[in-house]
């Protein structure tokens, strides 16, 4: 079974991403710009270029992804709001940003009235400080 998550390790690394992709991809960038300072010439540069794009084509696909999770997090938690709220809350919370949205995913079912009331109130300044105020955390592991 997996750890109970917490606000403390809730941050989720993708290993193949973030350990072995990234880091080849980068360390082949400085391989070719080491190569291009010692012997300048149009192939070598378009070798650096190269890099650099499979780098961007490697970051915007991870990019992608966390949007399209994002997408899916506000449809699940919207149709939360309308089962565990009242038709009032529910209707207000329409006017909630994405990241608030996303940050109280992590609230439990008996505190989620409560943390939605005081996020519309301002009482948060931050997506961080609503995941800091909730007290019984509601773990996520399906994240990409």
């Amino acid at each position: 079974m997996a750890e109970q998550q917490t606000y403390a390790n809730h941050t989720r690394y993708f290993p193949l991403f973030h350990f072995v992709v990234i880091p080849l991809l980068l360390l082949n960038l400085i391989y070719q710009a080491v190569r291009l300072y010692q012997e300048p010439s149009w192939d070598r540069g378009i070798w650096v270029v190269l890099c650099v794009v499979f780098i961007l084509i490697a970051l915007v696909a991870r990019l992608m992804a966390l949007k399209v999770q994002d997408r899916v997090i506000r449809l699940e938690e919207r149709l939360r709001y309308h089962r565990l709220l009242g038709s009032d809350l529910a209707g207000k919370s329409e006017n909630l940003a994405v990241g608030q949205i996303i940050a109280l995913r992590f609230a439990s079912d008996e505190e989620l009235p409560g943390l939605v009331e005081r996020t519309l109130n301002g009482e948060f300044a931050s997506p961080k400080d609503i995941k800091l105020a909730i007290q019984s955390w509601r773990g996520d592991h399906l994240r990409v």
